[in-house]
């Protein structure tokens, strides 16, 4: 969007500080998590600065009347629910989220240790500022919401920014979902996301891979089967770090594996292993198709093979763990119905 472009839209927020986002009522707040360090000055001085979401709770975020555009989050909340809480949003009174992904994956931090992240539609600035700039338009309602699935409360600080304006016919709304192969199947595939009928585009994947043996696990080709695809895509790609941007197995001679960030793309985290508890290395990486949108007319199937290396020179299919978090528009508001994620789903094997 060009900055000075005039158009005819009305900026509003939600935050603990306005829970409904209506003009001029931010801050009246009288209590909350923040009034005993107010105490000396009162209303207006930061009395409602966050949300406590008991455990094994929803709360609602926000629920916001169009037509509107979701244009940032910002989100923060203790590490430790980085993998125990997960973030949904509604579209247009849908009774199934389009987006259903754990809190840390969306920011591509899915291993629930910080990680530096600098793109054009995620940035996570220390320590764990969490912003998305992906644009979700709606035209009747939006309902963000987020679950807490551990024993204990959390602190959660969070403000939406969106505009009020007209949603053209042409916007789609966006979808997230995130998949986890723990261990990948024996097939050596791991489906990014399926089953996506209708018209839409595909709009970034995070990745987060933890390999479960020695060797190089980033040799599988990322593939998209689009429209009436059978066997073979239509798109292939040649290997996992080459969609990611990278190349030569991110290893830059003399210092190993290599962090970097950039517009859409990157490998923003390497954790190595510590010789003791954290006995493997792990991995998160990001591809935002900002530019290069990947168009589908009826259907989408996104994979990635998970690939190495045998000694002797030969392919190695693999057993590793790997989580995604697909991105992608739709024409239509909905999402698919889909078992609820627990936190055995999302801890075993990752966090301790």
């Amino acid at each position: 969007m060009d900055i000075a472009h005039l158009r005819d839209a009305r900026s509003r927020s939600v935050s603990p500080e306005n829970p409904t986002g209506e003009a001029g009522r931010g801050g009246m707040a009288a209590e909350g998590t923040g009034q005993g360090a107010a105490r000396d000055l009162g209303v207006g001085w930061k009395v409602s600065p966050s949300v406590v979401i008991p455990a094994e709770a929803t709360l609602t975020l926000a629920d916001i009347s169009g037509p509107g555009v979701l244009r940032h989050i910002w989100l923060t909340v203790h590490p430790a629910w980085w993998r125990r809480m997960v973030l949904r949003a509604c579209w247009d009174d849908d009774p199934e989220p389009a987006i259903v992904v754990p809190l840390g994956d969306f920011f591509g931090q899915g291993w629930g240790e910080y990680a530096p992240l600098s793109s054009q539609f995620v940035t996570v600035a220390p320590h764990g500022g969490f912003n998305s700039y992906w644009p979700m338009p709606f035209r009747r309602r939006a309902v963000l919401s987020l679950q807490n699935l551990s024993a204990e409360a959390a602190v959660v600080y969070y403000q939406a920014d969106y505009t009020e304006e007209d949603v053209p016919a042409s916007a789609a709304y966006l979808h997230a979902e995130w998949r986890r192969s723990w261990p990948v199947g024996p097939n050596g595939i791991h489906t990014i996301v399926s089953d996506v009928h209708g018209r839409g585009h595909y709009a970034g994947t995070y990745l987060a891979a933890g390999v479960t043996y020695p060797g190089w696990w980033g040799e599988g080709e990322v593939k998209f089967y689009l429209d009436h695809d059978g066997q073979f895509p239509t798109i292939c790609g040649t290997g996992t770090e080459d969609y990611f941007g990278g190349a030569y197995n991110f290893d830059v001679p003399g210092a190993g594996y290599t962090t970097y960030c950039s517009p859409y793309l990157g490998l923003h985290q390497v954790l190595r292993p510590d010789g003791l508890y954290q006995a493997v290395p792990r991995f998160g990486m990001y591809r935002w198709h900002g530019p290069d949108p990947v168009h589908f007319a009826t259907s989408l199937r996104v994979t990635v093979q998970d690939l190495g290396w045998r000694r002797d020179g030969r392919y190695l299919p693999r057993r590793d763990d790997l989580a995604s978090t697909a991105f992608w528009y739709h024409e239509a508001p909905g999402g698919r119905q889909r078992q609820d994620l627990s936190i055995e789903q999302l801890e075993v094997g990752s966090l301790p």
